[in-house]
């Protein structure tokens, strides 16, 4: 029997099987990036991202298929990691407000639903590249608005979807010269082509696989706001919103009607760390606060109260450092914000503690294989007690991630879009903490352009990438994020990468070792530069980082 209407249970059953088929074809996804690196993550980021919306759907289940979009919408915006986890969750975005009102949808109603998604994950793209999951989402809208105009059943309008993003994705190394010359489709337009596969299994009958029956809760959300610590950084004295408040609010009809940007803004005075988790029912808070009644008080307006809890900070903290209770209490108990806070994205012990002594003060451990989550770049803003926020991604994969972390906290966030360590690095060096934010920012941002970007890697598989043959196992010389060079040998293959990166104007060079690199084949790389180099000046750091046995960095 033909499915000419879909709620919101048959469609929490969709969006369920769509993340477990493509957590089961994850690494077969990370296998397709183009660059033959041991990082390629599309796959983990998405898997990552749609488990996230998932986990809100299961947890928020429904007959009214807007509210369960708009759950994955939720889950999906927190739990965002990498480009392609951030365009799939704008991708439902779109596609959720589409039908938030609306207890069911038809044939016509989907296909439009799908349209709205493609128009809100362009318009969050600042320059859209044709033969990417883009494409695949595009063109298969575009099939399933033309269809729904004849076809009623939604189980054969997917179908129509599911083949049109199948022909699409084939397509993808016509429109991006790169995939064709691996001989690869896009990943991100396969893993998208996995979650509808998901979709149309369920509509159909279809068994691709067990669906996860053990997500954890929604709370892990608002609970994930304590997971890092700064007991050692400040004195009890010095919590200045001393009651971590949780509650849900049930919204009443005879209450105040509810508005999540007002209820924000409203909540934001009565302390900080503040997180709102809102739907057409109830909204849930967290926040930390010094006089909690007047918090539950406000939350009365829109209806009733339930779950809450409240936990004294201040006696947490003192139980964690063992500090005397009875110690002289300190004249001034408010912290001050300052002026500015830096976060930073890096990974590697050693890279870390270098940008924490250049001035960072949120280091965000994450990068190649493991992108943090909007959320997790969203946690590090309220970590910094600051007047203005800048965020240092260093990696392409995670600029789009910090830019929506950006756009969900009221704080003032400055994103800068540096793409590797020596960019993050050479824009910390540039920051000038005395100048006004929108000369800070265009500082920064011109500072990345100041300075050459190199990384020694090593090849999982055989490809053929601009004029050069890869065999796996190679090392590979990866310049301002163009594979140039290739060799056998590790250490010929960093001499060759810096008789490219290093010119006559060059002044410093700087060697970032890797956890792959010993301290032996540094020196001779250390030689080589001084013997063929004789005016620059190099500089040395064990920066532990895996995948990577070198990053250069030549100003």
């Amino acid at each position: 029997m033909s499915i000419t209407t879909l709620d919101g249970k048959r469609f929490a059953e969709m969006i369920l099987q769509g993340a477990n088929h493509l957590s089961n074809n994850a690494k077969l996804v990370d296998a397709l990036n183009v660059f033959p690196v041991p990082d390629g993550d599309t796959g983990t980021n998405m898997n990552l991202s749609m488990t996230s919306g998932a986990k809100e759907v299961q947890n928020n289940t429904s007959d009214h298929i807007g509210k369960v979009g708009s759950a994955l919408s939720k889950g999906l915006l927190m739990g965002a990691r990498g480009n392609s986890g951030v365009i799939l969750s704008q991708l439902f975005r779109g596609f959720s407000k589409s039908i938030e009102s609306k207890q069911s949808i038809n044939s016509l109603e989907f296909a439009n639903a799908l349209q709205a998604g493609v128009d809100t994950a362009y318009k969050a793209v600042m320059k859209p590249v044709e033969g990417t999951i883009l494409t695949v989402a595009k063109d298969a809208a575009k099939a399933a608005v033309l269809a729904a105009e004849n076809e009623i059943a939604i189980d054969k309008l997917m179908e129509v979807i599911l083949t049109e993003a199948n022909q699409s994705l084939k397509r993808t190394p016509d429109l991006l010269p790169v995939l064709k010359e691996v001989g690869v489709v896009d990943s991100g337009g396969q893993g998208l082509v996995f979650v509808y596969e998901g979709f149309l299994a369920v509509l159909t009958g279809e068994k691709l696989s067990t669906l996860n029956a053990s997500m954890p809760s929604m709370n892990e959300l608002v609970n994930a706001e304590h997971h890092k610590s700064v007991q050692s950084h400040i004195n009890t004295e010095d919590i200045e919103f001393g009651y971590c408040t949780e509650f849900m609010v049930r919204f009443e009809a005879d209450k105040t009607p509810f508005n999540e940007e007002n209820f924000r803004n409203d909540l934001s005075q009565f302390g900080d760390s503040l997180l709102v988790i809102a739907d057409d029912e109830l909204a849930k808070v967290h926040i930390h606060a010094e006089h909690p009644g007047e918090v539950l008080s406000y939350g009365q307006k829109y209806g009733n109260l339930i779950n809450m809890k409240i936990e004294n900070m201040r006696q947490q903290h003192t139980n964690i450092v063992g500090e005397n209770s009875q110690a002289a209490p300190k004249v001034e108990l408010k912290q001050e914000k300052q002026k500015y806070g830096i976060v930073t994205v890096t990974m590697g012990k050693g890279i870390a503690e270098l940008f924490r002594s250049i001035g960072a003060n949120e280091v965000i451990e994450g990068g190649q294989t493991m992108n943090p989550s909007t959320e997790d770049i969203v946690q590090a803003i309220k970590d910094v007690h600051a007047e203005t926020i800048i965020i240092l991604p260093n990696n392409s994969n995670i600029v789009m991630a910090a830019q929506q972390a950006a756009s969900v906290v009221e704080d003032n966030v400055i994103v800068i879009p540096s793409k590797t360590v020596p960019q993050g690095m050479a824009a910390l060096l540039a920051f000038n903490p005395t100048a006004d934010p929108s000369d800070v920012e265009n500082t920064l941002i011109d500072a990345l352009s100041n300075v050459k970007s190199g990384q020694i890697t090593y090849a999982v598989r055989d490809t053929n990438i601009d004029g050069l043959d890869i065999t796996k196992g190679d090392f590979m010389g990866i310049l301002n994020g163009k594979i140039t060079i290739t060799d056998r040998d590790q250490l010929a293959a960093s001499k060759k990468l810096l008789s490219e990166m290093i010119s006559a104007e060059d002044e410093i060079l700087t060697i970032i070792q890797g956890e792959d690199a010993n301290d032996e084949e540094v020196e001779k790389l250390i030689q080589f530069v001084e013997e063929q180099f004789e005016d620059i000046e190099v500089e040395t750091h064990k920066g532990e980082q895996p995948l990577y046995s070198y990053i250069f960095s030549v100003e």
